[in-house]
């Protein structure tokens, strides 16, 4: 059953991969699998491939991704090159691990965040998998969730970025993470380089003690699916509406 009302920000986000056709979304910083469950749960039926290095999570991906067949699983983190690194592993469920130092405002804002431990991990560059991760012709939604290590994801995906259709990126206003990409490196990069457009922002982690919003997640697509779309739906007589209950996989 579909639990997000239509004005929630899953419910626009997975409405925008429907209306673009996403036949795969790269689910990069995958934790226990939360972002791929909500896709479900709001109706997108295509490929999910998730990638979660920290062990703990990954447990409770793997289970979670064992009742779909159309959910793969890679136990790895992805960066700028094929290398062995350490994850420091913060105490809110691993949510907020990252191969980067975390700074004193990330951690004064959300003590339990703090690193409680290191594990080392496999790191891989994504246009080294991508031929494992798609097939010819996929229309790609590539999410990043990677705590301040968004730029060496980027550049770990060459040129195969601009075969992706969108990108959903969590990044920081404010720095968080010792040398992570902020909001508008960040708008700059993706829009100059890879040409893709703006869709929405999404608010995300916020310091409860002022109010202000610390992170939040971009969504980026190309213009031209959206305007190819519309003018197909239009032909057809109306825009689908998106969010139909599909299987849950929880």
């Amino acid at each position: 059953m579909n639990r997000f009302p239509e004005c929630s920000s899953e419910y626009r986000v997975v409405k925008l991969l429907l209306r673009s056709g996403i036949d795969v979304v790269l689910d990069v910083g995958a934790n226990c699998g939360q972002y791929g469950a909500t896709l479900r749960r709001l109706g997108y039926q295509g490929r999910i491939v998730s990638f979660e290095p920290v062990c703990d999570p990954l447990a409770i991906l793997r289970r979670r991704a064992a009742r779909d067949p159309l959910w793969t699983v890679f136990p790895h983190a992805l960066g700028d090159e094929r290398a062995t690194v350490t994850i420091n592993v913060a105490g809110n469920g691993a949510a907020s691990s990252s191969v980067l130092p975390m700074m004193p405002r990330h951690a004064e804002a959300c003590p339990e965040s703090r690193y409680v431990k290191r594990q080392e991990a496999e790191q891989h560059r994504l246009d080294a998998l991508w031929r494992q991760v798609t097939a010819p012709g996929d229309t790609v939604f590539l999410k990043l969730d990677v705590q301040g290590y968004e730029e060496a994801v980027l550049r770990g995906a060459g040129d195969r970025l601009h075969h992706c259709a969108g990108l959903q990126m969590e990044v920081s206003c404010v720095p968080l993470y010792k040398g992570g990409l902020l909001l508008g490196k960040a708008l700059d990069l993706v829009q100059h380089r890879y040409g893709l457009t703006l869709m929405a922002l999404v608010p995300g982690f916020t310091d409860p003690r002022t109010g202000q919003m610390l992170q939040c997640d971009a969504i980026f697509l190309r213009d031209e699916l959206l305007s190819e779309d519309l003018q197909v739906r239009e032909q057809r007589g109306g825009l689908c509406q998106a969010g139909a209950p599909a299987s849950s996989v929880e």
